[in-house]
């Protein structure tokens, strides 16, 4: 005996989980495209971060030699806040 009544509702059903799948599917594809092209921008930025921090540092660093060989009060406050650290390349 077939029950028409449970056939719709299982069929309804079935299509909406069908729709569902498509849909997640897609918002997969997308999200997965725009996390490629944001890599790639995020790593394209850190690159050049990388290049601009090599030569700060350094400058950083003969700053804080200057300021070791001919002692100034304004060039020890503005190097406070500066952690020097040896530039890595």
């Amino acid at each position: 005996m077939k029950c028409e009544t449970t056939n719709a509702i299982l069929t309804f059903v079935l299509g909406v989980f069908a729709v569902a799948g498509v849909i997640f599917a897609l918002q997969a594809i997308f999200l997965n495209r725009e996390l490629r092209s944001l890599t790639q921008l995020a790593t394209r930025d850190n690159n050049s971060f990388l290049q601009i921090q090599a030569p700060t540092q350094s400058l950083i660093n003969d700053v804080m030699a200057y300021n070791q060989r001919n002692s100034s009060a304004e060039l020890t406050k503005l190097l406070q806040p500066t952690q020097a650290k040896p530039a890595t390349k």
